[in-house]
């Protein structure tokens, strides 16, 4: 990580100027976004004391045209992904001791000038965490194709589970962070586009107070550019598998070591049915018998498999204590 340039006197002016006065920082992950980055920054800049662009690895200018804009530009000297970018950010806004971290997207689908509208319930105290969600108001939603709205809806289901205090887009970059938030959020571990699905688990598990607020979102042609170079299947597909890792991550012994004690019960069952037929029968079924290894194998491997995520969960607790 590379840090392209450095704050000014001008942000300091304004905490030495008025100590009441709330540090709003805006942090933007951008990849290749050259054709956007100037319109979000300057949007940016009329609602926020610093712009932060985190330039990901690009080979464009989006980096160079951020900075000559007047963006403090945090670059990555390869392409590491959204997590990744968003780990530079928190850890940026942090080191700047921000009161308040607004993100969103390089890539023009959020309205800068909605950004007050997030940062009002922190400064009222409402709220810890602010999701902009684009399904809170149908206009958020109307430029919006509808494979993108069902895949989203279907991602935020998955992430809220069972609980009944689940956010209503679980995959909205349009967020503001608090500054305990942003102490509390920044050691997030995954690189790509599921960081946003592993902040939401962190906010539930940390106790942060969260609330919702109706946000708009553009798409295509609206924006001026192609909005997603993603494969949207391929791109759903990657956050379901990531959202299953996270999920038996944070209950291995349930969601592995249960299962895998019912494999090894079942190949001793069929274990046993082998030995009974060989006994009476004088023979060995090969089907029981590979039924019988197959489960025990399986049982074994899922055991296992649950006490060292067990362990190395319990271990990472006690190193952030």
């Amino acid at each position: 990580m590379v840090l392209t340039n450095a704050p000014n006197s001008d942000f300091r002016d304004i905490r030495d100027a008025d100590l009441q006065t709330p540090l709003i920082i805006v942090g933007i992950p951008a990849f290749n976004e050259e054709k956007t980055i100037a319109r979000v920054v300057l949007g940016a800049q009329k609602h926020a004391h610093i712009v932060i662009v985190c330039d990901d690895g690009s080979s464009d200018l989006t980096g160079e045209i951020a900075l000559r804009l007047g963006a403090v530009v945090v670059r990555h000297e390869r392409n590491l992904g959204y997590g990744a970018a968003l780990q530079s950010l928190f850890k940026r806004a942090k080191e700047l001791n921000a009161d308040v971290l607004v993100t969103l997207d390089s890539d023009g689908q959020h309205d800068p000038a909605q950004i007050p509208i997030l940062v009002k319930p922190i400064e009222n105290g409402i709220a810890e965490v602010v999701l902009g969600s684009r399904f809170k108001d149908k206009n958020g939603t109307a430029e919006m194709p509808a494979y993108r709205q069902l895949g989203v809806k279907v991602i935020t289901k998955l992430s809220n589970g069972s609980g009944k205090n689940g956010v209503s887009d679980a995959q909205s970059g349009f967020r503001a962070y608090s500054k305990l938030a942003i102490e509390q959020l920044g050691a997030i571990s995954e690189n790509g586009m599921s960081a946003s699905i592993e902040l939401l688990r962190a906010i539930n598990k940390s106790g942060l107070s969260v609330c919702e607020v109706p946000i708009s979102c553009k798409y295509g042609d609206s924006v001026g550019v192609e909005t997603s170079t993603k494969h949207p299947v391929r791109h759903g597909v990657g956050l379901i598998m990531s959202l299953v890792r996270l999920v038996v991550e944070d209950r291995p012994l349930v969601l592995l070591g249960i299962p895998g004690i019912t494999a090894l019960a079942m190949g001793v069952w069929f274990g046993v049915w082998m030995m009974n037929l060989y006994v009476t029968e004088s023979r060995i079924v090969t089907n029981v018998a590979l039924a019988s290894i197959g489960f025990l194998l399986l049982g074994c491997f899922m055991v296992s498999t649950a006490i060292t995520l067990y362990a190395i969960t319990r271990l990472s607790a006690k190193l952030k204590r």
